[in-house]
């Protein structure tokens, strides 16, 4: 059975097909029909290291399982109306099946999913990986499950460490933050964090950022470097601060329902390549964050380095309230993990 991925998604053809052959190297057995077809989304570009992946862990899981799943991968949210949003809501309504998503967004659902952007918590993004496969994490998933979503003991997809992008200005000190319109994904947290700094958080959704800083509606965003340079935000920006504020992830979720429906020996096989291509796709956002500041400043942009002390000294304020919000035990499992 063919595959709809490649008729309705821009993927890069060298990782695709890269992916199936990799698969059927290792697992030969002829494919049957599908008995389960699944849709995923994420809302990252096609040619982002998350979607290539993804593409090519359903193929392995199509392979692997002789032809039983069969899942579409709709990059940028299939560009639905409300974007992640959006997209949360069909998977909890079954309308998709698997999807990626950020901790903020994630937390207007399962609150708990926001202690992944406390401030200057993870020192980097393999910090926060080791905190999302432990003892965190899987607190996280027990939270996710009483919402009728299922997360993965490896399902942390990496997005890398926020950085502040501005059109006005450097950001060395709290203070050059004042008067600053910052756009902030949905989510609490984010927000807070940047009302303690004295900016003004403006919540747009990702996809557009872009016309936001073009337009002027805002003066500045924060995220790793590989989405400035997806979303081509080098175009409407001018400096970037390395504040390292923030971890960003993209959390695999499925629908309950469709989960728990599927047989023991498929979820098994699909666990087992969400650990892989995970791991993988880690790796890759790794090298891709790395080289891009001097690919940036290549492009024109200005770069400073970014002490933290000085923000993290206006985070206590932060902490109190996200310490009462989050609950003891979530608060005492990231304390664990981040020591």
């Amino acid at each position: 059975m063919r595959t709809q991925v490649g008729r309705r998604t821009q993927v890069s053809r060298r990782a695709f097909v890269g992916g199936l052959l990799g698969a059927a190297s290792i697992h030969r057995r002829p494919l049957r029909a599908a008995e389960y077809t699944f849709t995923q989304y994420h809302n990252q570009p096609p040619s982002s290291s998350l979607h290539q992946r993804l593409v090519q862990m359903w193929a392995a899981i199509r392979t692997d399982t002789g032809g039983r799943v069969d899942t579409q991968v709709l990059a940028e949210n299939n560009r639905i109306q409300g974007s992640d949003p959006a997209a949360l809501k069909m998977l909890q309504d079954g309308e998709i099946q698997f999807f990626t998503l950020m901790g903020g967004i994630l937390g207007t659902v399962v609150p708990a999913a926001e202690v992944q952007q406390v401030p200057f918590a993870f020192r980097s993004a393999a910090h926060a990986h080791r905190a999302m496969d432990g003892a965190l994490g899987a607190y996280l998933r027990a939270e996710m499950a009483a919402k009728g979503i299922v997360g993965f003991p490896v399902g942390a997809f990496d997005n890398g460490m926020r950085q502040i992008t501005a059109t006005k200005r450097p950001i060395a000190a709290p203070a050059d933050l004042a008067g600053i319109r910052m756009r902030v994904p949905a989510g609490q947290l984010v927000a807070d964090t940047f009302k303690a700094l004295g900016a003004e958080p403006v919540t747009i959704n990702s996809n557009a950022i872009y016309d936001a800083l073009k337009s002027g509606t805002v003066d500045a965003q924060e995220n790793p470097l590989a989405l400035v340079d997806l979303f081509k935000l080098y175009e409407v920006v001018r400096y970037v601060s390395m504040t390292n504020h923030m971890w960003s992830g993209f959390n695999l979720l499925a629908n309950q329902a469709a989960w728990t429906r599927l047989p023991a020996a498929v979820t098994a096989i699909i666990d087992r390549n969400v650990r892989t291509h995970v791991r993988l796709q880690r790796d890759d956002q790794e090298k891709i964050n790395a080289r891009l500041r001097a690919d940036l400043a290549r492009r024109g942009l200005v770069f400073n380095d970014v002490a933290p002390a000085p923000f993290r000294k206006q985070m206590s304020g932060v902490y109190t309230t996200w310490k009462e919000r989050l609950g003891a035990k979530c608060w005492g499992l990231l304390q664990q993990a981040i020591a």
